[in-house]
C-alpha cells in the first residue's frame, strides 16, 4: 500500500502552456488593460481572448474569472512584471525584460532569448508562487546547469526531474555534484523499479509529473528552448481522492521521455551561466529590514547587459537598472578605486529631470552632489551611500554642513537599504530617504515609455511633505501610479 505522504516541492505553473496565449495575454495587459484590470476589465480580456478562439468558456451563462486571474498571474510567474496592491487597489507593472520581450514580440529569435534572461531571474523563493519558502535557489539556472553537463549527455530524463530535481531546496557546488551522482544512479533503474519508487509517495510525485511533463516542459518546447523527446509510459500516477468526491481519480502518465537544449540556443545558454552563477543566494523576500515591495523590484529589475550584446539592444537602461547592484560593487571593492563611480551615475540621473541641473562634488567637506530646481530656484544635496550591506546611520549635522555650503533646501540620501535605527537619525530634519531601486525604477519607466520630460515637481511636493522620512513607498506608489495598469 501506497504511503500517502506529501513533501514540499518546486510548484511549477500549471494553468496554461501555451505561448500564444500567453503572448495574448501580456499584449492585452498592456495595450488594452491600460487604465486597470479589475473584475469589469477581466471580462472584457475574456471576450477579446474568445473572439482570437484563445479561449473557451465552459458554461455560456456564467462567466467566471477564475481563468482570468491565473492568465494574469502566469505573467507574474514567468517574470513579465510584478502585481502588487496601492491603496487598495491591484496593480500590475512590466519589468525590464517583460517591456523588451513585448517590443520584440514579433522576433521569434530575440523573444527566445529574453524568455531565457525572464528564466535566469526566476528565482525561490517567488513572489508570485506558493513554494514554501524553505527552497531558497534559482530553479531555472540549475536545469539549463544540469542541461549543458557532459557527464548528463547533454540531457534530463522526465523521472529525474519529477523524483529528484524538483525537491532540490538549496543550491552548492557540493550540492550539485551529489545531484550529478543521484541521476546518474537513476539512470540505472528499470522503469519497473522507477514505477515502484513513484508509487511510495504517489500524491506527491503525481503532482511533480503533472506540472513538468505536461505543462512545463511543453510550454518550454513551444517556445524553443528545448527539444522534447517522447519516451515509454513508466506507469499512471493518481490524484487523491477528494473527500465525498463521486468521481473517479485522475490518472497522469509518468514516461521516461528526455529533453534537450536546442542546440542554436546552447551557447547563449552557457554564455547566461558563465556570467549569472546558479550558486548565487537568491533574494530573500522576508528580510526583516526591507519592505518587501522593495525586495520584488529588486528581484524583476535583472536586465542582463549580455542580452542586451546578444540580441543588438540599446542598453542606455542598462546603468540605471543596476543601481542597486552598483552600488554593492563598488563599495565592496577592495582598493576603493570605484568610490565615486556610484555618485557619477547618480548625477546623470538627477539629471534627466528636465528642471535640474546636476553637478558631482564629492570629497570629505561637500555634499556628494549638488542640485538646483532650475523652476523654483531652489538648491537640494544628493549624498549617495553605498554600503556593501545595510547603512547603519545618517550623520546628520555633516549633512547639515554639506548643504549649508551650497544653500542648499534639503538633503535626499539614497542607498540600496539601511538598518531601521537609521530613520531615527533624520527625524525633525530637512532629510529623506529614498532607496536606489525605487529611484531606478522611477526613472527606467520614464525612459522606457519615451517620456524626455521628466518633471522634478512630483518629487519636490512629496520630499517637502514628508521631511524627516524614507520617502520611498510614495515615490513607489507614485510610479505604480503612473505607469502598472490596475
Amino acid at each position: 500500500m501506497a504511503v500517502m505522504v506529501e513533501r514540499n516541492k518546486w510548484i511549477l505553473y500549471k494553468h496554461t502552456s501555451s505561448y500564444e496565449i500567453i503572448k495574448a495575454v501580456a499584449l492585452d495587459v498592456k495595450n488594452s488593460c491600460k487604465t486597470d484590470i479589475s473584475d469589469a476589465e477581466k471580462y472584457r480580456m475574456q471576450e477579446r481572448l474568445t473572439a482570437l478562439n484563445l479561449y473557451k468558456t465552459r458554461n455560456s451563462k456564467e462567466k467566471p474569472l477564475d481563468s482570468m486571474n491565473h492568465r494574469v498571474n502566469t505573467l507574474a510567474y514567468w517574470m513579465f512584471g510584478y502585481k502588487y496592491r496601492v491603496n487598495g487597489v491591484n496593480k500590475f507593472i512590466y519589468s525590464p525584460l517583460g517591456n523588451l520581450f513585448l517590443k520584440n514580440i514579433s522576433d521569434d529569435e530575440k523573444t527566445r532569448k529574453i524568455f531565457i534572461a525572464m528564466l535566469f531571474a526566476m528565482q525561490f523563493q517567488h513572489p508570485h508562487s506558493s513554494t514554501n519558502k524553505e527552497f531558497q535557489l534559482y530553479p531555472f539556472r540549475l536545469i539549463f546547469k544540469l542541461l549543458c553537463d557532459k557527464r548528463l549527455e547533454y540531457k534530463i530524463y522526465n523521472q529525474e526531474v519529477a523524483y529528484l530535481i524538483v525537491f532540490e531546496t538549496t543550491m552548492s557546488e557540493d550540492k550539485y555534484e551529489k545531484l550529478v551522482n543521484s541521476i546518474l544512479e537513476l539512470r540505472k533503474c528499470s522503469n519497473e523499479e522507477m514505477s515502484n519508487k513513484f508509487k511510495l509517495d504517489e500524491h506527491t510525485y503525481v503532482n511533480s509529473v503533472y506540472e513538468w511533463e505536461y505543462y512545463t516542459q511543453t510550454f518550454l518546447e513551444k517556445i524553443g528552448i528545448l527539444n522534447r523527446v517522447n519516451g515509454e509510459i513508466i506507469c499512471k500516477l493518481y490524484h487523491p481522492t477528494k473527500t465525498n468526491s463521486k468521481s473517479r481519480p485522475t490518472g497522469r502518465k509518468a514516461t521516461n521521455g528526455y529533453i534537450t537544449l536546442k542546440s542554436d540556443i546552447k551557447p547563449f545558454v552557457q554564455l547566461m551561466l558563465n556570467n549569472y552563477s546558479l550558486f548565487t543566494c537568491p533574494i530573500k523576500l522576508n528580510d526583516e529590514e526591507r519592505m518587501s515591495i522593495d525586495c520584488i523590484k529588486e528581484i524583476y529589475s535583472f536586465y542582463p547587459k549580455i542580452l542586451l550584446d546578444e540580441i543588438g539592444e540599446s542598453n542606455e537602461l542598462t546603468t540605471l537598472l543596476q543601481l542597486p547592484k552598483l552600488i554593492e560593487q563598488y563599495s565592496n571593492n577592495p582598493n576603493n578605486s570605484t568610490a565615486y563611480l556610484f555618485e557619477n551615475v547618480l548625477t546623470d540621473g538627477f539629471n534627466m529631470f528636465y528642471n535640474v541641473d546636476a553637478t558631482t562634488r564629492g570629497g570629505s567637506s561637500h555634499t556628494d552632489i549638488e542640485c538646483l530646481y532650475i523652476t523654483k530656484s531652489k538648491k537640494f544635496a544628493v549624498e549617495s551611500k553605498s554600503t556593501a550591506n545595510k547603512l547603519l546611520g545618517i550623520n546628520a549635522g555633516r549633512l547639515r554642513e554639506h548643504r549649508d555650503e551650497i544653500g542648499g533646501e534639503y538633503t535626499i540620501v539614497i542607498t540600496p537599504r539601511y538598518v531601521p535605527a537609521t530613520k531615527r537619525d533624520i527625524i525633525g530634519t530637512p532629510i529623506v530617504i529614498i532607496l536606489a531601486n525605487t529611484f531606478a525604477e522611477y526613472l527606467y519607466n520614464h525612459i522606457y515609455n519615451d517620456i524626455r520630460d521628466i518633471d522634478f515637481e512630483d518629487f519636490s511636493s512629496i520630499i517637502t511633505d514628508n521631511l524627516g522620512k524614507d520617502i520611498s513607498h510614495l515615490i513607489s506608489n507614485m510610479t505604480l501610479e503612473k505607469f502598472a495598469t490596475t
